[in-house]
């Protein structure tokens, strides 16, 4: 990890192909989101490197930016089936950020070992300092491991 990256994980009760299944999901992405700004997503299961899907934002959950209600494009940019998914986005803000989020799964002891990341260290020069990183603080990603795991475990 750098001060420009960081990671948690979380073992968690499901296959990793379980797992995977939410993570690659659009409408999964909402059903775990720790944060409140996912609302809502549009578009079909992700299955590669360059699929997208949309999701509808609502920036008054973090009241950081006066931005409300956007749209952003998450673009997959790592894809290795019930192993690793990767994505950036593109929305209100042009050119993209540059961030990226992703998940990293390891099959261990009856379940899944699941690492969460975000990413901060390629952003375009000129957010440094005008944005405030880390948007979703590392607590976030605990929480949205959480939310996992409570999601797709079977009691």
């Amino acid at each position: 990890m750098t001060d420009e990256r960081f990671e948690v994980t979380r073992q968690v009760a499901a296959s990793p192909g379980e797992v995977f299944a939410q993570l690659t999901d659009p409408q999964g992405h909402v059903r775990i989101d720790s944060s409140g700004m996912l609302q809502w997503a549009e578009g079909e299961p992700v299955t590669a490197v360059g699929d997208t899907f949309v999701v509808h934002m609502d920036r008054e959950a973090l009241g950081d930016l006066p931005m409300g209600k956007y749209d952003v494009t998450v673009i997959i940019t790592r894809y290795e089936e019930d192993a690793a998914i990767e994505w950036t986005i593109s929305g209100t803000i042009q050119p993209p950020i540059k961030h990226l989020y992703g998940y990293v799964l390891r099959p261990h002891e009856g379940g899944t070992l699941v690492t969460s990341y975000y990413d901060w260290s390629r952003i375009e020069p000129r957010y440094r300092g005008a944005v405030n990183f880390p948007i979703i603080p590392e607590a976030g990603l605990k929480a949205t491991l959480g939310i996992l795991a409570r999601t797709v475990e079977k009691h």
